[in-house]
């Protein structure tokens, strides 16, 4: 069934450390060989063996239409005749960022760069040159890409700063990254009592990267009122929420507004770019306009900026688009959900949009470590088994899911039916 893609495992391994270019891809958390992937068609992936598999991940969010969505291909088709890059100023990316810049009443302006770990790493050197401070707050689980400053582990149990999570990652450049548990409204406070030189939170307000737990909204309340109370920014990371959650991602969908956003995924539609916005204050801060540097010879690439142009504007077009989606989210969850519940598994589900989590634990976790406790085991068994039918989710329970529209009611009811076998099995 995997011959093929074993086999380019191996030559993979050969040349690329772990035959892979992103960690999670080897399936170390779930056990077996990733397919390698041939090609993808709507709400399908097709791997080197020729196997089938309903898409649950999308490369992890960008394609909301599913794969090869005939109008952004004709887009990306139609710019690459031009030129793939030119290093100087196009329309387009006055025209993408005129399109977020509309949807959101707490944004004037858009840079856009090459990745979300780019556009964060960007966001908070503009948060620390905007206030003239250096810590910056970040919560255990919530992952900002790799940048160095970003890549810490908690304490235990109380707010500290943060030490390296990586062999390579000097200490010295961690120890301006305070930590704090997730949901934690009381050490949230004792970090701003431990330090007056907090220049942001930067926060997942929907966290991805430790499977699907939504922040609570009095946490994010917090997080504004502690901000504003000490000359500090927050910084809402949508690169996986934004225009996934809703329209205007976790901004549509909760009560709190950020100071600074960073984008990714979706506004590339699968082409590689990040971006972060604010209002025309704080990013007068930004060169050339302002003495924060940053810049990048790739960033607002012409082909990227096609793609995610044609993305939103078509999310924008369709009228009741999350609804629908987050319908057949629902759908899906309840099966799963009704399939656990016949077996005596105990299993949460939670969802924003087309974004949405399971986990195989006893009540809905809130934190990085209450994850820890849901039985990996058992997620494990299940990825397997439902990838044998044919239903690619993510390999780790550490990472969330997202529907697409190209998956239909069929689909999603074969999905609960493979869904109800495996169940009884574990």
């Amino acid at each position: 069934m995997f011959d093929k893609s074993i086999t380019a495992y191996e030559e993979a391994k050969k040349v690329i450390p772990g035959g892979v270019d992103s960690p999670v891809r080897a399936f170390k958390s779930v056990g077996g060989t990733p397919p390698f992937i041939d090609r993808g068609e709507g709400a399908y992936l097709i791997d080197v063996d020729g196997n089938k598999y309903l898409d649950f991940i999308q490369s992890w969010g960008p394609l909301i239409f599913g794969h090869c969505d005939k109008d952004i291909e004709e887009a990306v088709i139609k710019t690459v005749k031009k030129g793939l890059s030119f290093g100087a100023p196009t329309v387009l990316e006055t025209e993408l960022a005129s399109e977020i810049v509309e949807m959101y009443d707490n944004i004037d302006k858009v840079r856009f760069v090459n990745s979300g770990t780019e556009a964060v790493m960007s966001a908070i050197r503009l948060a620390r040159g905007v206030t003239g401070k250096n810590g910056i707050l970040k919560f255990e689980g919530c992952y900002h890409g790799h940048s160095d400053s970003l890549l810490v582990q908690a304490g235990s149990g109380m707010a500290t700063f943060g030490t390296p999570s990586s062999p390579g990652v000097p200490a010295d450049l961690t120890k301006h990254t305070l930590l704090c548990e997730y949901n934690n409204i009381d050490e949230l406070k004792k970090c701003f009592e431990a330090s007056d030189d907090i220049a942001c939170i930067i926060i997942e307000p929907i966290a991805g990267n430790m499977g699907f737990v939504p922040a609570d909204e009095e946490f994010l309340t917090q997080c504004r009122k502690l901000c504003d109370e000490n000359g500090a920014l927050l910084i809402f990371d949508e690169v996986m929420s934004g225009f996934r959650a809703s329209l205007t991602g976790a901004h549509g969908v909760v009560n709190t507004k950020s100071d600074i956003i960073t984008f990714g995924k979706v506004i590339g539609a699968g082409m590689p770019v990040g971006a972060f916005a604010a209002s025309s204050e704080i990013m007068a801060h930004l060169s050339p306009d302002g003495a924060v540097y940053q810049a990048g010879t790739l960033s607002g690439n012409p082909v990227a900026m096609a793609a995610g142009l044609v993305s939103l504007r078509k999310i924008k077009a369709q009228k009741g688009l999350y609804e629908k989606l987050n319908q057949k989210v629902t759908k899906l969850l309840a099966g799963f959900k009704k399939a656990a519940e016949d077996n005596n598994i105990a299993f949460q589900v939670d969802s924003r949009g087309s974004m949405f989590g399971f986990f195989f634990c006893e009540k809905p976790p809130r934190n990085f470590k209450e994850v820890g406790t849901c039985n990996f085991d058992r997620f494990a068994k299940f990825h397997q088994e439902m990838l044998k039918r044919g239903f690619y989710f993510a390999c780790s329970q550490y990472e969330a899911a997202f529907m697409c529209e190209a998956i239909s009611d069929e689909d999603i009811d074969n999905c609960i039916k493979a869904a109800q076998e495996v169940m009884a099995k574990l």
